[in-house]
């Protein structure tokens, strides 16, 4: 039995932490020795193609397995063995939705909201998500993106410190879509923390702190958006100046590594891993020379291309 202090999370301690984490079934290594941290109050992505480990992984913070080794805390809690102290302060919501099929809308939702001691007024989710003219409607009889936002309502009722999202906006169209975004932004403002799968590249780099691509059971990839689109790219800056600059102080201002060219009159060209310092560079080396650069523009690869490099393009079942 877990105590009262026991089960307050200390200041400073993660929401999630794995350490060493592996999972198999049978011949099958589904999650090989994950170190994964989600810090308080941030919204953590975890990317990968399917059977690359994101459900196991999930499932193991949500306390519905055990690992095969190393280790699980979330909320400073094993999630197996204090499941009973750790699950009122957990929201899951499940892609399938996991409602009684013959429930109606709102009965459903104050019966979740019926198993917390201090829940968020169900009437009030239900105008935030636009369920509240479905109230009355049979699960059964609700649409897709209808069943997606119960099931998001579910999840949110009980006022959980952490919140495990599967593929939140499946099904949503785009005013619904931003409904959801704008909710989890909301959370995450309140000092809720948000464990989110998707398959949307975009929706991570909006909504995400951190992003983790998984692949066979292991990070390949980890850190902010920008850092997981920079790492181990070659960008191109374009900078539009006057014409005939003096690139000799840029190119010994910049590492070896990098290009740099005046591509035509006025348009100059920088190539190499582009970060701040790199811009900071480049406009100093404008203001150097009497020059106004009147632009500055990055161009980066998109996490869709750096999730498609790392992970392949092959379709898996």
């Amino acid at each position: 039995m877990v105590s009262a202090s026991e089960a307050t999370p200390r200041r400073g301690e993660s929401a999630v932490h794995l350490e060493g984490v592996v999972k198999t079934f049978g011949d099958v290594r589904a999650v090989d020795g994950l170190d994964l941290t989600l810090e308080q109050a941030q919204v953590l992505a975890l990317l990968g193609p399917n059977g690359a480990g994101k459900t196991t992984t999930v499932e193991m913070c949500e306390g519905f397995s055990s690992p095969d080794a190393g280790s699980v805390r979330v909320l400073g809690l094993d999630p197996v063995a204090d499941s009973a102290a750790l699950r009122p302060r957990i929201g899951v919501m499940l892609q399938g939705g996991g409602a009684y099929p013959g429930s109606r809308t709102g009965e459903m939702l104050d019966l979740v909201a019926s198993y917390s001691a201090d829940p968020h007024d169900p009437e009030w989710l239900l105008r935030s998500l636009g369920l509240q003219d479905a109230r009355r409607t049979p699960y059964r009889r609700l649409s897709g993106g209808q069943q997606q936002r119960l099931s998001l309502a579910c999840a949110l009722v009980g006022r959980p410190e952490l919140v495990f999202l599967d593929e939140p906006t499946a099904g949503l169209d785009a005013q619904a879509r931003l409904l959801v975004w704008e909710l989890i932004d909301a959370l995450r403002r309140d000092g809720v923390s948000v464990l989110l799968t998707t398959h949307l590249m975009d929706e991570a780099e909006e909504l995400a702190d951190e992003l983790v691509i998984i692949d066979h059971g292991r990070i390949v990839a980890s850190g902010t958006p920008s850092e997981v689109t920079r790492t181990g790219a070659d960008g191109r800056m374009s900078l539009v100046a006057p014409p005939g600059l003096d690139l000799a102080p840029l190119r010994a201002a910049l590492p070896d590594e990098f290009q740099v060219q005046e591509a035509s009159p006025g348009d100059y060209v920088v190539r190499g891993t582009i970060d701040p310092h790199v811009v900071a560079a480049a406009a100093s080396w404008c203001a150097g020379q009497g020059a106004l650069a009147t632009e500055i523009r990055v161009d980066q690869r998109r996490l869709e291309d750096v999730f498609l490099e790392l992970t392949g393009r092959d379709l898996r079942g």
